[in-house]
């Protein structure tokens, strides 16, 4: 099994940046994939950006430009680093990692940006 635990989130206003953390624990030799999801009030869960064992990465549109995930591997992390934030970027985050044996939610971290 492979523990997730999120940090970084919070209140910012728009244009600010928020940095998200996620640090992995457990079976971690298994991650194939890590990523992150938001869920907004009402809306379905969506991944904002990904990043595999090789290092690719994948961003929904509305994150290019904007946001960079990258991972450190000495720390067993990946991180979110968010910047130009908007209001409709306000959600709870998640991360999550794929392995090979299934796959893995942090709880959750809220970040709410201000207009």
């Amino acid at each position: 099994q492979v523990q997730l635990v999120e940090s970084g989130g919070g209140l910012v206003q728009t244009g600010g940046s928020l940095r998200l953390s996620c640090a992995a624990s457990g079976s971690i030799r298994s991650i194939k994939f890590m990523g992150w999801y938001r869920q907004a009030p009402g809306k379905q869960r969506e991944l904002v950006a990904g990043i595999s064992n090789g290092s690719s990465t994948t961003y929904v549109d509305s994150a290019k430009g904007r946001f960079t995930i990258y991972r450190d591997n000495a720390k067993n992390g990946v991180y979110l680093q968010m910047n130009s934030l908007k209001p409709e970027d306000t959600a709870v985050y998640y991360c999550k990692t794929s392995t090979g044996y299934g796959e893995y939610w942090g709880q959750g971290t809220q970040v709410t940006v201000s207009s």
